[in-house]
């Protein structure tokens, strides 16, 4: 039997009323005594790690659950993350950095509705991320969710309170999960191998006989999203420059960029300036599918090969703000920025 350790962060999941608004309240070792049907599965351990609404969750809990995780990679199978929904994607994306490739499976899960409410989705998708964390094919960092197993670099929190809350960007779903069953599709489930940055997943139950991947435990909080909308000033990047060494800037649509004449403050100029100080921006789509491509319309062909500056492709933008974030820890170089940035990670990007 497989034994798997239970990390639990707080969230909805462990929450309860207490006349002032849900706040977490149950432990881990709590919520699995709520689901019983996940005794016969695994051999299951229990980490309360922390007990935070996951809007609390910061760059330094995500550096928090790493550790807990590769101080004890050798002693499990696989690792299952309780946590609060509405910044699940980035602590999912920032997992698959921090430990990349992992012959392991590292799931997290949660729920839109407390453990102990009537209606709960919360014991399926506890029991149904225990039956994937414990399948011989599962690797590396994922979400299951609804029903459906994600790339942690490709989730996005799609709706507020539906059971279906989240959805895979760009990407399939690596596998959909009915009743007891786990369907894999395409190369996921055939047999095909893995990409070069993919771990090929290990059927061997012995825990200790798999090596623990890299850890990475620096991370550079410095980072903040931008979102182009009408009017925008530019000189707002000049004044972020004290507070922040990158930037990921949300443009319009495949690539647009206003430019909106002589006589007025210049985005190009702004961002030609942000990257000449040394900092760097990630420039992405605020639109939800189907990437980004620079070289489409004019207004945005004078940033395609600007040194400096990164392109998202059709990464999230979850995804996104944790790469850039994991690679500054390691380089202020552009050039090594650039090569760490577009080196796919579990899937977070198509290869260019």
């Amino acid at each position: 039997m497989k034994r798997i350790l239970l990390i639990a962060t707080g969230g909805t999941i462990a929450s309860a009323e207490d006349g002032r608004g849900l706040s977490p309240a149950l432990s881990g070792e709590e919520l699995a005594a709520c689901v019983p049907e996940v005794r016969g599965l695994c051999d299951l351990d229990t980490l309360q790690l922390m007990n935070i609404d996951s809007t609390n969750m910061r760059p330094a809990d995500w550096l928090r659950i790493a550790r807990a995780i590769a101080d004890r990679y050798a002693d499990f199978d696989g690792f299952l993350v309780l946590h609060g929904t509405d910044t699940m994607a980035y602590t999912a994306a920032a997992l698959s950095y921090l430990i990349p490739a992992s012959a392991k499976p590292i799931v997290l899960t949660g729920s839109q509705r407390p453990m102990t409410s009537s209606f709960t989705d919360a014991k399926l998708n506890l029991y149904q991320s225990l039956l994937y964390a414990i399948d011989d094919l599962s690797c590396d960092v994922s979400i299951v969710f609804g029903g459906i197993a994600i790339a942690g670099t490709r989730a996005r929190k799609q709706r507020t309170m539906s059971a279906n809350a989240f959805t895979s960007v760009n990407f399939p779903p690596l596998a959909y999960i009915r009743n007891d069953r786990i369907v894999r599709a395409g190369a996921w489930g055939s047999g095909v191998p893995a990409r070069a940055d993919e771990p090929t997943p290990s059927t061997e139950p012995d825990a200790g006989n798999i090596s623990a991947p890299a850890h990475f435990d620096h991370i550079d909080e410095r980072v903040a999203v931008l979102k182009l909308t009408p009017g925008l000033n530019p000189e707002l990047f000049a004044a972020l420059k004290p507070a922040y060494d990158a930037l990921v800037l949300e443009i319009y649509g495949l690539g647009g960029i206003p430019d909106y004449g002589a006589d007025e403050p210049s985005f190009k100029q702004a961002i030609f300036d942000w990257v000449g100080s040394g900092r760097a921006i990630v420039l992405t789509t605020q639109v939800p599918e189907e990437g980004l491509d620079l070289g489409v319309y004019e207004v945005g062909r004078a940033y395609a090969e600007h040194p400096g500056i990164l392109r998202g492709g059709d990464m999230t933008t979850e995804a996104i703000v944790a790469k850039i974030m994991w690679a500054l820890a390691q380089t202020r170089d552009a050039r090594e920025l650039a090569r760490l940035f577009y080196q796919p990670v579990n899937h977070d990007r198509l290869a260019e």
